[in-house]
């Protein structure tokens, strides 16, 4: 059976931590920026791990 190929879209967005946790930057930081405040734009730019419901889901996009 062939190998299963990695989701390059996923692989691109999400980052796996040393301990095997999914880490993934905050949606709607891209552009239009003058309407949000300052506070949300600040906090846009945290990452935040993946819930356990699609990390399970994720890591079988990454073939890990």
């Amino acid at each position: 059976m062939p190998k299963m190929k990695t989701n390059k879209s996923v692989a691109k967005r999400i980052k796996v931590t040393a301990r095997g946790k999914l880490k993934r930057h905050r949606p709607m930081a891209g552009h239009l920026k003058s309407t949000k405040s300052a506070k949300r734009i600040r906090n846009l730019r945290k990452s935040r791990l993946l819930s356990k419901g699609f990390a399970k889901h994720a890591m079988r996009l990454l073939g890990l």
